[in-house]
């Protein structure tokens, strides 16, 4: 696990002058000539190995490209960096442009990575083509308006908070069970920036807020089996904005199995092939 060395240079450039670190990335595809290009963005305590399934079912003609986010895979894990969906996102742009596309990429984002995708269009919306975003956990923007299904889930979100180290136990069997992804990993350091993005990511957000605002092409898709996704929330997206088409599925949160043919399904109809 990569570690971000705690020098005063890193001081000076990263957290002074506030220049976003470049993340580590994953080209899954380098076609010479692509038709299109894909940006893929993880979930929480995932990493760009997530995307494996998907990344070989995506058309050989298109550009297939995933990052680690900031502080997970093999991106910099620094420990004074607030993980949130801001921090995510400007990592997410100072990396990709360094890649000097020649497309406008679309971008497919799973759980928190579609958070950190609709911060990317309110910041850059002339640069992106379009949003996927896959079991997105879009709530209200403070936790005091969490009612019914929310409220039981940020009880949850802060119980895991408080017992981190229960959670991190768990894991093996939630990935045997197929609830998360053999890339999940919250071990060691990645535990506590798992922590500290839940709660500036998950819970204190303002992505349902902001999804409003957006105008690019969107399709949100959603598995009716998600524990953390508010499907309600979800159709209102849909029947509010003409922009926004909403996708449900018979699958569960974690891109695995059955999602992960469906997924690529969609996206060979977005990618018109």
């Amino acid at each position: 696990m990569k570690q971000e060395p705690n020098t005063l240079f890193d001081t000076i450039l990263h957290r002074i002058l506030r220049v976003p670190y470049r993340l580590y990335v994953r080209e899954y595809q380098a076609p010479s000539n692509p038709t299109a290009t894909l940006v893929l963005i993880h979930g929480l305590g995932n990493s760009s190995e997530a995307w494996q399934e998907l990344a070989r079912l995506v058309p050989s003609n298109v550009r297939v490209i995933a990052v680690d986010m900031l502080g997970f895979g093999r991106s910099p894990k620094p420990r004074w960096v607030t993980y949130n969906i801001a921090v995510q996102a400007r990592a997410v742009a100072h990396t990709v442009l360094r890649l000097r596309l020649t497309q406008r990429p679309i971008v497919v984002g799973h759980s928190m990575g579609s958070l950190v995708a609709i911060e990317l269009a309110r910041r850059f919306p002339l640069v992106l083509r379009q949003l996927v975003l896959c079991s997105p956990p879009l709530y209200k923007s403070t936790a005091d308006e969490w009612v019914g299904r929310e409220k039981i889930l940020k009880d949850f979100y802060k119980l895991v908070m408080k017992y981190p180290e229960q959670f991190e136990k768990i894991v093996p069997l939630a990935g045997k069970l197929g609830i998360v992804s053999q890339a999940f990993n919250v071990k060691g350091e990645i535990a506590k920036v798992y922590i500290a993005a839940l709660e500036s990511s998950i819970i204190n957000q303002s992505s349902l807020d902001d999804i409003r605002k957006l105008q690019l092409p969107i399709t949100i898709v959603y598995g009716v089996l998600d524990p953390v996704v508010i499907g309600p929330y979800m159709a209102q997206l849909g029947k509010e904005k003409e922009n926004i088409a909403v996708k449900k599925l018979i699958v569960g949160h974690e891109i695995n199995g059955i999602y992960v043919g469906l997924l690529a399904g969609e996206l060979k109809k977005i990618l018109g092939q």
